[in-house]
């Protein structure tokens, strides 16, 4: 294989470290503005049969419209960052092309795939905050995060992508209502909090908090008709069933089935690390991906636009 890497970003040295640990030489593109195409360099850059697209949101269509034909493509998510780009980005369905949701890779995701082997029943309400300083740092003054050009709708179509994409891809998402947006450390002219509340076909509701103004949290709470699946920082807990009772015969909260503790970082690794591994097996021996892979990741990114 020959592999170009587009972007040299902090996201893009976070793949560059697992593509040396898998002992792979790759080509670094970077980027040129204002223009983001270098003849010279571009040509070397199409001499590569996978490429791995790690660049700022806004420019992944016209990478992906030049690159497409014949190429294994990983692109970070999202796919697109406008509608326009997405309507024309679905004429060019390739399944070579593969789109970076690795919170689907997640301990939390593979439990609630697994939730009848705890008779969980179904999904009532979830929520979802996710939280950290970010908008704190220096850096983000003039980071393309806080660019609304480079990054129209901020934390939204960075942070809450990911989990938007893991409740389409966990359940079945019929709507999702227009997300509130506010730039809350008045840093930059993008959105740095975003508030969203999707609606399920069971007529459920999903409510999904993200900010970069805050202390570091990550709390998600999925209440079931019998149990809960919660994960709270570095604790995953499933509780059931709904029926438990005192000895007065008042309702106690359920007993736990399943503990475990996730390392925040190192499950951020461990999900990114196998996302890139299922991407590069699929390359390297030239099969292709399966159609629902195109479907959920299209449809996690027009649920944000």
């Amino acid at each position: 294989m020959k592999i170009g890497v587009i972007g040299d970003g902090v996201h893009s040295k976070r793949i560059q470290k697992i593509l040396i640990k898998k002992k792979l030489n790759f080509y670094i593109y970077k980027p040129n503005k204002p223009y983001y195409f270098n003849k010279e360099k571009f040509s070397i850059l199409k001499k590569c049969n996978v490429i791995f697209l790690i660049s700022p949101n806004n420019t992944h269509y016209n990478y992906l419209k030049k690159l497409y034909r014949g190429r294994y493509i990983f692109c970070e998510k999202p796919p697109v960052n406008n509608k326009k780009d997405l309507t024309k980005l679905k004429k060019i369905y390739s399944k070579k092309i593969y789109f970076n949701y690795n919170f689907r890779f997640s301990k939390i995701s593979k439990l609630i795939m697994n939730k009848k082997k705890y008779k969980l029943g179904e999904l009532l309400y979830a929520n979802i905050i996710s939280s950290h300083g970010l908008a704190k740092k220096k850096e983000y003054q003039k980071s393309w995060r806080s660019n609304i050009k480079k990054c129209s709708k901020g934390i939204y179509e960075v942070v809450s992508i990911h989990y938007v994409d893991l409740i389409n891809f966990l359940f079945n998402v019929t709507s999702i209502e227009k997300p509130k947006l506010i730039n809350t450390s008045k840093i930059g002219n993008s959105y740095d909090t975003s508030l969203v509340e999707i609606k399920l076909k069971n007529k459920c509701f999903v409510n999904i908090f993200s900010t970069y103004n805050s202390a570091y949290c990550q709390k998600l709470f999925f209440l079931f008709d019998n149990g809960i699946i919660e994960q709270k920082d570095n604790i995953i807990k499933i509780s059931g069933p709904s029926l438990i009772f005192d000895k007065k015969g008042f309702f106690k909260s359920p007993k736990i089935l399943k503990k475990l503790k996730v390392n925040e970082n190192k499950e951020y690794k461990d999900t990114l690390d196998e996302s890139v591994s299922y991407f590069l097996t699929i390359a390297r021996n030239k099969k292709k991906f399966n159609k629902k892979n195109w479907v959920t990741s299209i449809k996690s990114n027009d649920l944000i636009l």
